[in-house]
């Protein structure tokens, strides 16, 4: 990022802004898929995160015992472990590709994301072990809860690919954002730019807020500033 450090950008994501207005900004630039489906939220709501993507492929199985020698199907979980020990420091563990049969995420996979330093967890299906992982304070995002196990129904099939949920295209690097409102995908092309537009917009809200506050009406202030 030429205009921003990353150290910057996470900072600035955690600490300053919020998915609304990264996403009202995303839009204005003409990224209006960016948010990932509305069912995909946190486990608690104070839990919020923001990293660079770590793409997983799932798929369904429905013979764990057909095994091809040498391949992926020969593996318990496929490539999930591998997946999960290749987890890099502020990096998201983003799955998709299987059904709503089964947990993708559990409370150990939740420990060895967090020993390695990873930012958290978003799942297009549904976690189990959920006391756990809210003890542990790990960032999980997901469908829901369901305690049926993955073992027997799907692997991982690969790993750092470009991915997408319904219809949101999801490239490793890419920045992800969660917080109770939603997760968002920040393409890595427009990051520094929409950041900095985030920020403009989040300090021209404040401005109206405290217009509001002492009786401006809601025309003028849209008119004087541009927001509401």
């Amino acid at each position: 990022m030429a205009r921003m450090e990353e150290d910057a950008v996470f900072s600035n994501l955690r600490d300053k802004l919020f998915t609304a207005v990264v996403g009202d900004v995303l839009d204005k630039m003409g990224w209006r898929r960016q948010f990932l489906p509305q069912a995909i939220g946190p486990l608690k709501p104070d839990m919020k995160f923001v990293g660079r993507a770590m793409p997983v492929l799932e798929a369904d199985i429905f013979d764990d015992s057909v095994r091809s020698p040498g391949g992926v199907g020969a593996k318990p979980f496929g490539l999930m472990l591998e997946a999960l020990d290749d987890l890099r420091p502020n990096e998201v563990y983003v799955a998709t590709g299987g059904s709503f049969r089964y947990a993708f995420w559990g409370e150990l996979m939740s420990t060895r994301a967090r020993y390695l330093r990873a930012a958290g967890a978003v799942l297009n299906g549904f976690v189990r072990d959920a006391a756990g992982i809210e003890a542990l304070g790990f960032p999980t995002f997901s469908r829901g809860l369901y305690a049926q196990d993955q073992g027997p129904r799907g692997k991982v099939i690969d790993f750092r690919v470009s991915i997408e949920i319904e219809g949101v295209r999801i490239a490793p690097g890419d920045l992800i954002f969660g917080d109770r409102e939603g997760v968002l995908v920040i393409p890595t092309e427009v990051a520094a730019e929409a950041i900095e537009a985030a920020l403009e917009k989040a300090s021209t809200e404040n401005r109206v807020a405290t217009a509001i506050r002492h009786g401006m009406g809601a025309r003028e202030a849209f008119e004087t500033f541009g927001v509401l």
